[in-house]
């Protein structure tokens, strides 16, 4: 086999473009049986095997900067600079990242997981070069999903104005997780269909050619009429426009026509944008055929060619179903109710809800920034709009939250998925923050629910209040199997619950921990100790009452969430005390610690970083008989 003998770019270079071919199907292969044994992105790997091979075969990584958009499609990267017999840790702990990391290899150029990044990470590569006056070239790998981010026009921008040399490759395969949606993704579907667009630049300047010379004003005069046709017809002129060379668009998956144009482009003074068009699961029916469920595969796939996908059922539904369910029966009650998530209509539960409500949904892209003040111009209106958003891209939107929805005090539900450690994906995913950045923002609430049946509760209470902004946040994966109730409940703000009395140490648990320290509080019985395990439910407000009642017994007192501790739950309390200055209170924040956490089963990372029942029960042992030594 081909692969077997490549384990870096240079093994690539002398291949035959049947040869390519070959190793192009060869990949594929090795994905497929691959990725059935880790779980990991699939289809848009699938897509970019030929424009991985013709990228690494025209440029010389890594003295030539690759850069790819979020990583996602990186995988194949990853086989041809040397770590395809690293594909078995793939996305385990102390294993392979499945994004692109500097620390794991010279040839990955920028650690990436959120998109729209590549263009802006090139440039600054490029300008860089120009100033050591050296002469390596950039390349930026960015999907048409990224293109609807922002960040990727404010890049193009800054390019198009600094004329450094870049390349600009368009991987446009019409999909980012599920279809791509707006004005930009339109304009693409006309490059890409519209076969007059390809040929005409090219006759235009040939008749301007064949005129000769003319006159200044008649040459002014075709000038201005190139232009105007150009702005009318002529393909990616809005990348012209940007100060870009346009080229494209061409096939993804034809290795000659791919190495020409890579090789055009190389030599292109100034910044060049390649339009490459490529099919996401190319290579295997099912992928092809459903691009938005194989965007990502779960271990134990089926991966014979064109066999569907194992669906294995769970016994608990995920909270991420509990919401897209609760809010639906809310806005059947609630005629004001708008949902929006920016590009995560499935990932987010919302797919139901837009066949439902069409007219109320609205998946705005790649763009949380414009989703929150999007949400916030709704509250203004007497809507209520719901963001249904994962925590590590509420991050991209917290100007939006503080200037456009807090400060002006609106009545915008906050939904953050994914709160908390959501495992394989790793660092650029966990949703270690939100807690801490939310909470030092005026007029807004924050809540998370100790199980699903309490989610679709505070969703309600969420939607029935119009005071100000009001964050609920949950966790990846499958809830408990708890009973739902069948009516909504209207939640007290800012007060708990108490699920366990007991009178040596108060364990004040968020969300699923409070479930930790239920069976961290069965364990410590076992030596002896009671422990009192209060659900919180609101890291703002508090329960004050809870707390000075506390401080009254003189109980110790642990704070347990999954949750940055910088910021979180336990420094609340703490500077709550402090206020009141309330001297005399012994409290252990238990959380996450300050560092980044990597990639790995959520469970395997919750075990090292400590959150887990055993480790506070012990963590309670050791501090119990020394308070009781004061005593």
């Amino acid at each position: 086999m081909l692969l077997d003998k490549v384990n870096c770019p240079s093994d690539i270079k002398n291949l035959s473009v049947e040869q390519l071919g070959r190793l192009a199907e060869e990949i594929r292969h090795f994905l497929i049986e691959n990725l059935a044994t880790t779980g990991g992105h699939f289809g848009s790997n699938l897509g970019v095997v030929e424009l991985t091979l013709a990228l690494h075969q025209v440029y010389n990584s890594p003295v030539d900067k690759i850069i790819w958009d979020v990583g996602h499609q990186a995988y194949v990267h990853k086989i041809l600079t040397g770590r395809k017999h690293l594909f078995p840790t793939l996305r385990k702990f102390k294993g392979m990242s499945g994004f692109p990391k500097r620390g794991e290899s010279e040839h990955d150029m920028f650690d990436v997981g959120h998109s729209s990044t590549s263009i802006s990470a090139a440039l600054g590569y490029a300008i860089g070069r120009d100033l050591k006056k050296e002469n390596s070239k950039v390349v930026a790998v960015i999907g048409d999903g990224a293109m609807t981010g922002g960040m990727a026009f404010e890049a193009l921008n800054h390019a198009g104005h600094v004329k450094s040399d870049m390349v600009v490759v368009l991987n446009d395969n019409e999909m980012s997780i599920a279809t791509n949606v707006g004005a930009i993704t339109n304009y693409l579907t006309k490059l890409r269909v519209d076969p007059h667009y390809s040929s005409f630049k090219k006759d235009l300047a040939s008749i301007l050619h064949k005129i000769g010379n003319v006159g200044d004003k008649t040459e002014k005069y075709l000038k201005r009429l190139r232009d105007s046709f150009k702005t009318l017809l002529v393909p990616g002129m809005l990348f012209e426009e940007f100060g870009f060379t346009y080229m494209g668009p061409i096939d993804g998956h034809d290795l000659t026509t791919l190495k020409k144009y890579l090789e055009q482009a190389r030599n292109t003074k100034g910044p060049v944008l390649l339009h490459v068009v490529t099919q996401k699961g190319k290579g295997y029916a099912v992928a092809a055929d459903a691009p938005d469920k194989m965007h990502s595969v779960s271990v134990g796939f089926n991966a014979k060619p064109g066999a569907a996908p194992k669906v294995v059922k769970a016994a608990a539904p995920t909270y991420t179903k509990v919401f897209g369910d609760t809010l639906i029966k809310l806005a059947q009650q609630n005629e004001n109710i708008v949902a929006i998530t920016p590009a995560m209509p499935i990932g987010s539960g919302l797919v139901k809800f837009a066949d439902e409500f069409p007219n109320r949904f609205f998946d705005v892209g790649i763009a949380e920034q414009h989703a929150g003040t999007f949400a916030a111009g709704l509250a203004c209106t007497g809507k209520k709009p719901v963001l249904a958003i994962y925590s590590t891209f509420l991050q991209r939107a917290y100007d939006q939250v503080i200037h456009d929805i807090c400060i002006q005090n609106l009545p915008v539900v906050i939904a953050i998925d994914r709160a908390g450690l959501v495992g394989e994906d790793g660092e650029t995913h966990q949703g270690a923050f939100d807690l801490s950045f939310l909470r030092c923002i005026p007029n807004i609430k924050i809540m998370m629910p100790k199980d699903e049946n309490e989610l679709q509760h505070m969703l309600y209470t969420a939607s029935e209040y119009q005071e100000g902004p009001i964050a609920v946040r949950y966790p990846r994966g499958n809830g408990y199997g708890v009973k739902m109730d069948e009516s909504f409940k209207l939640l007290p703000f800012g007060k708990s619950e108490t699920v366990r009395d007991g009178k040596d140490v108060a364990v004040l648990a968020l969300g699923p921990m409070v479930h930790v320290a239920e069976h961290a509080a069965e364990l410590l019985a076992q030596d002896g100790v009671d422990a009192r395990i209060v659900n919180m439910r609101f890291a703002k407000p508090l329960d004050e009452e809870l707390l000075l009642e506390l401080a009254e017994s003189g109980m110790l007192i642990i704070t347990l969430e999954e949750a940055a501790i910088a910021g979180g739950l336990g420094s609340a309390i703490l500077e709550f005390y402090a206020k009141q200055r309330i001297t005399g209170v012994e409290l252990f924040p238990m959380g996450l610690p300050d560092q980044f956490i990597e990639h790995g089963a959520p469970q395997v990372l919750l075990d090292s970083v400590g959150l887990n029942a055993q480790s506070v029960a012990d963590s309670v042992k050791t501090m119990v008989p020394l308070k009781q030594k004061r005593a």
